[in-house]
C-alpha cells in the first residue's frame, strides 16, 4: 500500500467528475459547502438546463445557472476541482456567457438606480408628529 495519489483518503489528482454542491463551494459561488447544498436543494441551481440533485455529478462543458439574491449567473464548466482553491484557480473552473454578464450589469445598474426602500425615521412617531399626521388625515376628509 503505497498511497500514492492519496492523502488522508481524498483523491488529490483531477477527476472526470465532481458532486454539484462540491463544485459550486471550490468555485467560490458559495462560502461553505453546506450553504451550496442549500442552494441546491432550494432549487436556486439548474444543471444543463434541470433542476439538479446536490451529489449530481458536473462534468467539464456542462452548463450551471446560479441564483444569488436578485442575480443568475450562466456559467460553462472549463475545469473541475473537489477542493476550494486561491480565488484566481476558482475563476479558471468556468467561464460566465457573455449574456449572463450583461443581464447581471443591466440589473446591477436597475438596482442602483432604484429608490432605497428603507425606513428613515427615527421610530415611533412622538406626539407632535402623531398630531401632525391627523391634521392631515382631517384635511383628506
Amino acid at each position: 500500500m503505497s498511497g500514492a495519489g492519496r492523502r488522508g483518503g481524498r483523491r488529490t489528482e483531477p477527476s472526470a467528475r465532481v458532486r454539484l454542491d462540491t463544485w459550486l463551494w471550490a468555485a467560490r459561488f458559495f462560502k461553505t459547502r453546506s450553504l451550496a447544498a442549500q442552494a441546491v436543494d432550494g432549487g436556486k441551481i439548474r444543471l444543463n438546463g434541470e433542476t439538479a440533485k446536490r451529489a449530481k455529478p458536473v462534468e467539464a462543458g456542462d452548463e450551471i445557472r446560479v441564483r444569488i439574491g436578485p442575480f443568475e449567473h450562466q456559467v460553462l464548466v472549463t475545469g473541475l476541482a473537489e477542493r476550494r482553491g486561491p480565488a484566481a484557480e476558482a475563476a479558471r473552473l468556468y467561464r460566465e456567457t457573455e449574456a449572463s454578464l450583461h443581464a447581471r450589469r443591466v440589473l446591477g445598474e436597475q438596482l442602483k438606480l432604484a429608490p432605497s426602500v428603507a425606513y428613515g425615521g427615527k421610530g415611533r412617531p412622538t406626539k407632535r408628529d402623531r398630531r401632525a399626521m391627523d391634521r392631515l388625515r382631517d384635511d383628506d376628509w
